[in-house]
């Protein structure tokens, strides 16, 4: 019988052609000819149902029967549904594969998934529903440990976006690559959750990276992932939240919401990622939920562990995303940044004191990697010129600051609430009094960086943030 299902696929097909696929339909990919394995859907969604799933395939007999037996389970099944459909569905539908063969039917799962994310952005409208939430996932942990929380009290349907793919990444390191999308669809159908994959590739590169790469250029420090938080990620799952009539978006963040509908830090000040999360609008904010926001991480990794979830023990990602496995100069010069130039390092009275890589490599506060020991005491950088490419370095003393200029300034509450200010992740929040776009520090802060993000906050409320200028 399971041999004759599969030999049914491979002589007949169902769907077989892109070319007639439906107006509108979305397609993606999975494999590669290099492999000798590509499958290719194109799917279309409207309202609550998958009204179209066509594909294309080249390779061995069984990716083709493999992706025939997709459309067959596909096709006019609700959205949420065909969000549960995983290698093990379609290997079901074909009766049964072989060890050699069960490529085939990740292949096809695989590009049926990102194909049906795509349509679901431009085509769903599912009724909205209360106990509908949409739930970040990245295959790590935290985000794995929010979804079990999340249904207790609601439906959750599980999204991951894939940000990021380059041959230079180690891509088992990044939280948004093609690899984790994977890990974080097999844990959410392991689960028992529907999970969808948005491909924010393009929106990533052009609202994140470029604006990164152009920061360096310019001599700044930027933090991208508060630009990506406060402008691509988000953005994007809540739209797909929108489609899908789920009423919250949870995320594996550490963060809080106050009673007046403000971020807060977490409670686990160790895990506060409330500075990453600072550039959201109030608006955003209040269709968010945060399930680990009154958790330590030791209390996540021991419900995961309880769950039997096979991250429990999973590290946490350190890197960039977009950096993972690679060095930050090495990324920039593939990626139209500037390149290595050498130039002079100068001390406080203009004296050139050494040489350096490029000035658009050095941050203020930095002393390693500067090559300029035999100094009478520790020099730091305190200031680059990219125009004229030099490094600015002076002793430790000289880097201190009691007032920082501010633009872009961004506030949920008024100035006279603003008590203290983080000038980067992960530094102390200093008492402070905004002044228009200055800030006068009632405590002096060391190394403060151009292009950095100033988070400001009312206790452990964030009322706003803005960007650190020279």
């Amino acid at each position: 019988m399971a041999d004759e299902r599969f030999e049914e696929h491979l002589r007949h097909p169902r769907g077989r052609g892109i070319a007639g696929a439906v107006e509108g339909a979305h397609a993606a990919s999975a494999g590669s000819v290099a492999c000798g394995d590509l499958v290719r859907f194109a799917v279309a969604v409207d309202g609550d149902r998958v009204t179209s799933a066509r594909f294309e395939a080249e390779g061995c007999g069984a990716t083709i029967a493999a992706a025939s037996a997709a459309v067959e389970l596909a096709e006019g099944a609700s959205l949420l549904d065909a969000a549960r459909i995983d290698a093990a569905a379609v290997a079901a539908e074909l009766g049964g594969l072989t060890a050699g063969k069960l490529h085939a039917a990740d292949l096809a799962a695989d590009a049926l998934a990102r194909a049906l994310g795509g349509a679901a952005i431009a085509g769903a409208a599912l009724a909205p529903r209360a106990d509908r939430v949409l739930v970040a996932m990245s295959g790590g942990v935290d985000s794995a440990v929010a979804a079990l929380l999340a249904g207790r009290d609601a439906q959750p349907v599980a999204v991951t976006l894939e940000l990021w793919r380059d041959e230079h990444n180690d891509a088992e390191r990044s939280c948004c690559s093609a690899s984790a999308v994977l890990a974080a669809r097999s844990l959410a159908h392991g689960l028992g959750l529907p999970h969808l994959t948005l491909d924010l590739r393009d929106a990533f590169r052009a609202g994140v990276v470029e604006p990164w790469v152009a920061d360096h250029a310019r001599g700044l420090t930027p933090n991208p992932c508060v630009r990506c938080n406060g402008a691509v990620r988000i953005d994007g799952m809540l739209e797909l939240a929108a489609r899908l009539g789920a009423a919250r978006l949870a995320t594996g963040h550490y963060a809080r919401i106050s009673a007046d509908g403000l971020l807060r830090t977490a409670a686990d000040p160790a895990k506060d990622q409330s500075y990453v999360l600072a550039a959201l609008s109030p608006e955003k904010i209040a269709r968010l939920r945060f399930p680990l926001g009154e958790l330590t991480k030791p209390e996540v990794r021991a419900i995961a562990a309880r769950a039997g979830l096979t991250v429990a023990d999973k590290p946490d990602s350190q890197d960039l995303c977009f950096l993972a496995g690679t060095g930050r100069e090495a990324f920039l010069a593939r990626h139209g940044g500037p390149r290595e130039r050498p130039g002079a390092i100068v001390d406080e009275r203009g004296r050139r004191i050494g040489r350096h890589r490029g000035a658009h490599a050095y941050t203020v506060g930095q002393r390693r990697g500067l090559g300029i020991g035999g100094t009478d005491e520790p020099r730091y950088v305190r200031a680059t010129d990219v125009s004229a490419n030099t490094v600015a370095v002076a002793p430790r003393e000289a880097l201190v600051a009691d007032t920082v200029r501010l633009t872009d300034l961004r506030l949920h509450r008024p100035a006279d609430e603003v008590e203290l200010v983080q000038l980067r992740y992960r530094a102390r929040p200093l008492p402070c009094v905004l002044r228009g776009e200055l800030l006068e520090l009632r405590e002096p802060a060391w190394a403060v960086a151009p292009g950095q993000v100033a988070v400001l906050r009312s206790g452990d409320r964030v009322v706003g943030c803005a960007t650190i200028v020279r």
